[in-house]
């Protein structure tokens, strides 16, 4: 695709047809703040906190949403840009209820993060109280709903609708009793919402977080390390959020493949049987008598190997089947179905998938 040129700031940047002046500004190295904008969905300019300044027009545009031009003169950084954007938080900080020493989210707010950017330390608006309208929903065993939290940005609407297409949320009402709601204003548990928790992922505020990491670490407290998510071969890239040696939450890798930022409910919730006082952590041998002992993975692969043969050598190959791991990679698959077929002689293979 070509690109073409506009002016960001004094100089001379490049754009696509059809970028909006926030994408071509980060591509240009001019990160503008925003709330609502969410990659890979349709812009919505609903936050008002990407506000630019454009030559000729009228008035500050959501550069989220307003389309780039060539020769068009673009400015990010003026006293009438920033002022503008201010005002704009300090609504949405009085608009619910904001306190970050009791937030979840306190330390990973994007909110937040705009509110000590511009140094707001006392509102010039009266906060408005919903806890009492719409109380905190937390009916289910995943994710906490805190409406008094919740700044209308639209993000997770956009993310089940246009990202996962589970279609469960959606907005509600108008005017000042606007809401976020799933299907007919009921609790999630009782809506369309399989949990996959990619509402959870891009919401910006505390008005959604993980039920089972609540009290359990704060941003700054735990360290990120990538891993693969193994509940399936396809190869989902996830966070681990660990504190004290202890997984407290998973998140998606944004921008990695295969997932692209996304998570089913067992990748994203479902990573207690770690800790599970049944998980087996050492190979075990039946003994003559009934019971089991402790063994190496050498001394296990060894007899699996010989009763292998004795079968083989008395019974003929059929009488060997295997079962592949849907949770295995597909390589680790594919050498199962060869280590049947070509080294042990039989087609006996199957997959767990279809049990």
């Amino acid at each position: 695709m070509e690109d073409t040129l506009f002016i960001l700031n004094g100089k001379e940047t490049p754009f696509k047809p059809g970028q909006m002046i926030l994408e071509a500004a980060r591509n240009g190295g001019i990160e503008i703040p925003t709330l609502c904008y969410l990659k890979g969905a349709a812009p919505t300019g609903a936050c008002r906190i990407c506000l630019v300044e454009v030559k000729g027009a009228r008035s500050l545009m959501a550069a989220c949403s307003t389309p780039v031009s060539p020769g068009m003169e673009v400015f990010t950084d003026t006293e009438q840009v920033h002022k503008a954007r201010k005002l704009n938080v300090e609504l949405l900080l009085a608009a619910g209820r904001h306190n970050c020493l009791m937030c979840e989210a306190n330390g990973n707010c994007r909110l937040q993060d705009l509110a000590y950017f511009y140094k707001i330390t006392k509102l010039q608006f009266p906060e408005k109280e919903l806890s009492d309208i719409y109380p905190v929903e937390d009916e289910n065993p995943f994710i906490v709903r805190d409406f008094s939290r919740c700044i209308l940005c639209g993000r997770c609407v956009q993310a089940c609708n246009e990202l996962v297409v589970n279609r469960a949320i959606s907005q509600g009402y108008r005017g000042s009793e606007s809401k976020i709601v799933t299907g007919g204003d009921q609790p999630y548990n009782n809506s369309e919402c399989v949990f996959c928790g990619q509402c959870v992922e891009v919401c910006p505020t505390g008005a959604l977080t993980e039920k089972k990491a609540r009290g359990l670490g704060r941003a700054w407290e735990t360290q990120k390390i990538r891993t693969t998510c193994p509940y399936c071969g396809v190869g989902c890239q996830q966070w681990l959020h660990i504190k004290d040696g202890r997984i407290v939450k998973v998140t998606a890798v944004e921008d990695a493949q295969p997932n692209q930022g996304r998570l089913c409910v067992k990748g994203r919730f479902a990573y207690d049987f770690i800790y599970s006082e049944d998980r087996l952590k050492t190979p075990l041998i039946r003994e003559a008598e009934g019971g089991f002992r402790e063994a190496s993975w050498d001394e296990a692969l060894d007899l699996v190997a010989e009763k292998f043969k004795e079968i083989i050598k008395k019974n003929g190959p059929d009488a060997i089947a295997g079962v592949s791991c849907a949770r295995s990679i597909n390589e680790d698959s594919y050498q199962m179905q060869k280590l049947f077929r070509a080294v042990i002689g039989t087609n006996n293979i199957d997959h767990c998938a279809r049990t």
